[in-house]
């Protein structure tokens, strides 16, 4: 029997959900599919993730002028590379996800003349991002690439009112709802090994409650609201409690600036704010972790705090993209984008009464 091809196309390889995502849709797809994954590097500050697919066996084709920001000339050269494997794979269904990938590859297919093309939203670009005149330019994009697309694919309920009703990239009925598939079970499994390898690895006492942020240290991330918050919290409670900031990127710089300048010592032994850095393994870092926190203006569906939940641990997060999709009621609270003073307080009511909060977010 002739296997369906299907051409699945990534922004980059970055340490994040979405290399999970493309990777178990690559792996697990039925026999009678064939799939070739490709995408771009990860960017500076970021973690690769390649190891991600080639733990299950799959080497990923790097298309190294793919990059997150617009460069003309490398986009181009994108393009043209994406068309010439289209030539030779000979794909019967394109699948892009993110929004460069999107673009450059949605772009290619249809001048290829592939029969579906098909993309997923794991989040996108009209809020918080951009000037209005670029946002502008962005909308029109997507709606024309929208109408020469066979699917659209959101990741949440509220993201197809979002892309639909709100955005008008293209009519409901061309949006398809598919959550998010991850394997979860380690984040259950073995925690307190795991926690005590965390714990010990970073310096935590036992008494110590470790409050966490996952993600890029991107503007859009607003990880200020989660400093702010933090100096808030020291201000107001004698509990001891680190918090730790995992991942990376263009922004550390300017938190650390902000830090110094008000003469809040960090990375010391005896600091309650830690840069971590990159963990690959997220089920031990979410281990050893107490709470775990969200402050970003923008999001598609984090998938930090599916991991989370199931891990069992209590989240304050602010209300955007589909967080309020995924947030089950017993396992955090909303916070609307940017009010820090609310983010504050429910982070001191979560520290005070760590334990009746943590049992909640266990039981459920």
């Amino acid at each position: 029997m002739k296997k369906t091809k299907i051409l699945r196309i990534v922004n980059r390889f970055n340490l994040g959900g979405i290399t999970y995502n493309v990777t178990y849709l690559s792996k697990y797809l039925p026999e009678y599919y064939e799939t070739k994954l490709i995408g771009g590097p990860e960017e500076k500050f970021e973690q690769n993730s390649l190891y991600i697919p080639q733990q299950v066996g799959l080497e990923p084709e790097i298309i190294f002028e793919m990059r997150r920001s617009i460069y003309p000339l490398q986009d181009f050269i994108a393009y043209r590379r994406i068309r010439q494997i289209i030539k030779e794979f000979k794909p019967d269904i394109v699948h892009t996800h993110a929004s460069k990938a999107g673009f450059i590859g949605r772009l290619a297919a249809i001048h290829s003349g592939v029969p579906v093309v098909v993309h997923t939203f794991h989040g996108h670009v009209f809020n918080g991002y951009f000037s209005i005149l670029k946002t502008t330019i962005f909308k029109w994009i997507e709606r024309h690439l929208a109408k020469k697309t066979s699917m659209i694919v959101a990741i949440s309920q509220l993201q197809k009112i979002d892309l639909s009703k709100i955005h008008k990239i293209c009519v409901a009925d061309k949006i398809k709802v598919i959550p998010l598939g991850f394997d979860l079970e380690k984040f259950a499994e073995n925690q307190l090994n795991k926690r005590a390898t965390f714990r010990s690895t970073h310096q935590l006492r036992p008494n110590e409650l470790a409050i966490g942020i996952i993600g890029r240290l991107a503007p859009i991330k607003n990880h200020f609201m989660f400093l702010n918050s933090i100096i808030k919290l020291k201000q107001s409670t004698d509990i001891p409690f680190k918090a730790l900031i995992i991942g990376d990127g263009e922004m550390r710089e300017s938190l650390e600036n902000y830090l110094n300048q008000r003469h809040i010592s960090f990375n010391q032994p005896n600091s309650y704010i830690q840069f971590v850095g990159w963990v690959k393994e997220v089920d031990i870092g979410l281990a050893g972790l107490d709470l775990v926190c969200l402050t970003s203006n923008n999001e598609g569906t984090p998938v930090s705090l599916i991991e989370a939940q199931a891990a069992g641990k209590y989240i304050i997060t602010t209300n955007v993209g589909g967080v309020q999709d995924i947030l089950e009621e017993s396992a955090g609270k909303l916070v609307e984008p940017g009010d820090e003073d609310m983010f504050a307080l429910q982070l001191l009511e979560a520290v005070t009464n760590f334990k009746v909060y943590q049992n909640k977010a266990l039981i459920g």
